[in-house]
């Protein structure tokens, strides 16, 4: 497919992921402790007929023992595994603290254990942990049991330990098989490394298994990236995550030591993306979506097809709109029409739990405008398509006039055909899949406001 440059001129431009609406970057300060503990409340007072409906769990593992360049994620790099016994005493409390306003035993459809590097964590420290979410929470028996797996950190002895406690999916941070890139960004690890550990995981007989890739890292090129894509493509995980590189060394400090003349340009970026999705469609997956792919048997595909994607803090899932409790320093999460995060550093985490206080440092309770437009950037980031009845329908509005200027600015993506209009819809063409983010952007209110959009990734 060949994209104009005036266009990628004009839509390059940096945007939200859309995780959540409104975006972190929203959150306030002002929304604390109580806050959080009221809408904790809300959901036990709220519960519908038949019992609570199934929770989310996240558990952020900030530790590593080596920094990748690229890396924006909150961590703390240290080889003092000793460190991790203070911090799961503090999971357990805060855990606790849960307990005490939700009761034992909410049904948890969905465990997810990022970081960092959760498998930093010994053997014997992720059994605790694991033992002290089975007391506190019960996993549904479909439920989706996952944890970010550095390739380095692992071996299929570690695989199996896993695989015992209950983990069924695993999610294995690739990035790039080119030893140049490799070395440019401070992550080693061979592509024999990666494939050893994918084929015991399939001897093992875990569910799921998740390649992260990421694009426009120094030194890469469309030529050695096509490189990558085949050969993740040969490993047939059952999805794929491919992410834009964000250069914002401003803000995270591991970035300052990337050589920014060695990034490529954003020209050779979409070259790249592009790339990658002929060649993952070319290799038997479905486009899930803005940076998801599938095998055509696997859940999240089978979900885009039926029209029940959803998205949330973990990107793309097949989970439906549920309540996420999220556990450790940084940790964002989602309570009713409420959103929350913990503390970002260690001393301040620690300080909240030894008070046995929740950690919420700040937060938002979405307004009615936040959740009409929720709902329309999600259909558009999920489903590519966006049915006027049924947001009219949900939220008690007409769409054409309570997004009549939205509607205008959308002219020139249709006539630039990245979306097609009529009275009914609105549809993502398949250009416009490659710009989702920026068609999205158009009914974000708060960009509208400030034009503020440094802090984000562009989005191609």
């Amino acid at each position: 497919m060949v994209i104009p440059e005036s266009l990628l001129r004009r839509l390059d431009v940096p945007g939200p992921r859309y995780t959540s609406y409104p975006t972190a970057d929203r959150f306030v300060e002002a929304f604390g402790p109580e806050d959080y503990r009221q809408a904790l409340r809300e959901r036990v007072n709220g519960v519908r007929v038949g019992g609570p409906a199934p929770l989310s769990v996240y558990v952020h593992v900030p530790f590593c023992e080596s920094v990748c360049y690229y890396c924006a994620c909150n961590k703390i790099v240290t080889r003092h595994h000793e460190r991790a016994t203070e911090y799961l005493h503090a999971l357990e409390t805060e855990i606790d603290l849960h307990l005490a306003e939700l009761g034992t035993g909410q049904p948890v459809s969905q465990l997810h254990f990022g970081g960092g590097t959760p498998t930093y964590l010994s053997n014997e420290e992720l059994e605790r942990l694991m033992g002290a979410l089975r007391r506190a929470f019960k996993l549904t028996p479909s439920a989706e049991v996952s944890i970010e797996v550095d390739p380095r950190t692992a071996d299929p002895q570690r695989l199996a330990i896993l695989q015992q406690l209950g983990f069924n999916r695993l999610s294995f941070g690739v990035q790039d098989f080119d030893p140049d890139v490799q070395k440019a960004v401070h992550r080693i690890q061979p592509y024999e490394s990666v494939r050893d550990l994918v084929h015991a995981a399939r001897a093992l007989g875990f569910e799921s298994i998740n390649a992260d890739l990421i694009y426009g890292l120094p030194l890469q090129t469309a030529a050695s990236f096509e490189r990558t894509v085949s050969q993740t493509a040969a490993l047939r995980p059952d999805r794929i995550a491919l992410y834009a590189y964000a250069h914002l060394p401003e803000r995270f400090k591991p970035q300052r030591r990337i050589d920014g003349a060695q990034l490529p340009s954003g020209e050779t970026r979409l070259r790249m993306l592009s790339g990658a999705l002929s060649g993952f469609l070319g290799h038997g997956y479905t486009y899930v979506g803005m940076d998801h792919f599938a095998l055509p048997t696997d859940a999240l595909a089978v979900a885009k097809r039926q029209g029940r994607l959803h998205r949330n803090f973990q990107g793309y899932s097949t989970q439906p709109d549920c309540d996420l409790v999220a556990l450790g320093v940084s940790a964002i999460g989602r309570m009713g029409s409420t959103y929350s995060q913990n503390a970002k550093t260690l001393p301040e985490y620690y300080d909240s739990i030894h008070q046995r206080r929740f950690p919420t440092v700040r937060g938002l309770a979405a307004t009615r405008d936040d959740l009409v437009r929720r709902a329309v950037i999600m259909a558009i980031m999920c489903q590519g398509r966006v049915e006027f009845e049924s947001i009219e329908l949900a939220h008690l509005i007409r769409m054409r006039e309570y997004f009549a200027s939205e509607l205008d600015r959308l002219a020139p993506m249709v006539g630039e055909g990245l979306i097609e209009i009529d009275d009914h819809s609105i549809q993502v063409t398949a250009l416009g899949w490659y710009f989702v983010r920026g068609v999205a952007m158009v009914f974000d209110r708060y960009i509208h406001a400030d034009q503020s959009r440094a802090r984000f990734s562009r989005i191609i």
